[in-house]
């Protein structure tokens, strides 16, 4: 549904993009991630249309958007950073203008609008003046927008960006529920918000791909390589057991009830090293009760993989 082949964006003598690819499958959320002025929304913007690409391709729906662009935006909803609304309007009011806009057929306005109402749970702020509603009804209002011609893509570009905790968490509880029947393609730069949201993402610095997979996936391939063992034994010689595998360290967590450790092997634990360990505390009699891998949150992976770029 949404396909990025080589994508380079220069900008005068900067290269705001460097050969980005990626591809996002029927009903799948895909994260964009990175810091400000990694290039994710000029990755959106070439996406959606607004800029040409210096070199690559893209396409939405099957569409590519150098030869069927007007084909490829009739399947598309894109809600910018900073989405312009006419303060003095009302939302109802808003909307009808937004599908005119859209071209919605004239006998489908009415139900269009009150389908993006409903989805976007503003069915009581019809009659509300734009200027007067909150940042994050706004912010609900331009989704709604969006929703008009019924989109199968979404690409919102920091849909969450000034909203309060409250506001945030609603947003992207909106976004799963849209997520269920379309492709959405969102970035940001807040990672917490691509665990709790996301089925894949890819990570984005100074306008390169460093990373893309599911949030386990990443955090398997770049950071987890600590585990958590819970035994029964002496604590000593279990540090000691842990000392003879190679490159193997450990770190006492606890000693009672029982004794917990923190161990951090020289690659991600598959199953040969985790018998390796728990071969080594058998011989150090200890009964091992608990070996988990430790949880590893998209931050840490984030900071991983762009340092291994930099450097």
């Amino acid at each position: 549904m949404i396909e990025a082949h080589g994508l380079v964006k220069d900008y005068g003598a900067r290269r705001a993009v460097d050969g980005v690819s990626f591809a996002a499958k029927r009903g799948e959320i895909l994260g964009l991630l990175g810091p400000n002025g990694a290039g994710k929304s000029t990755v959106m913007r070439m996406l959606t249309g607004y800029l040409a690409p210096n070199a690559g391709s893209c396409a939405l729906a099957g569409h590519p958007l150098a030869t069927e662009s007007l084909q490829a935006r009739a399947k598309l909803g894109y809600l910018p950073e900073n989405a312009g609304l006419y303060a003095e309007l009302r939302v109802g009011e808003y909307l009808d203008y937004r599908a005119t806009l859209k071209q919605v057929a004239a006998n489908e306005k009415a139900r269009a609008i009150q389908r993006a109402l409903l989805a976007c749970g503003l069915t009581e702020s019809r009659e509300r003046i734009l200027g007067q509603l909150s940042k994050g009804f706004r912010q609900r209002v331009a989704l709604a927008a969006c929703l008009l011609n019924d989109p199968q893509v979404l690409i919102l570009d920091e849909p969450s960006v000034g909203l309060d905790p409250l506001q945030v968490a609603e947003m992207r509880k909106l976004i799963r529920e849209l997520g269920r029947d379309r492709t959405i393609l969102f970035s940001t730069h807040v990672l917490s918000e691509a665990e709790s949201v996301c089925d894949r993402v890819v990570i984005l610095d100074r306008g390169k791909l460093l990373a893309e997979g599911t949030p386990a996936d990443l955090a398997a391939r770049f950071v987890a390589r600590a585990l958590h063992v819970e035994l029964l034994g002496d604590a000593d010689r279990a540090l000691a057991a842990v000392a003879t595998l190679r490159e193997a360290t450990a770190e006492l967590l606890s000693r009672e009830p029982t004794v917990r450790l923190r161990v951090t092997l020289p690659a991600p634990p598959v199953a040969e090293s985790r018998a390796a360990l728990a071969r080594a505390l058998a011989k150090a009699d200890a009964v091992v009760i608990g070996l988990e891998s430790e949880k590893t949150s998209l931050e840490e992976v984030f900071a991983r993989v762009t340092q291994e770029a930099a450097a």
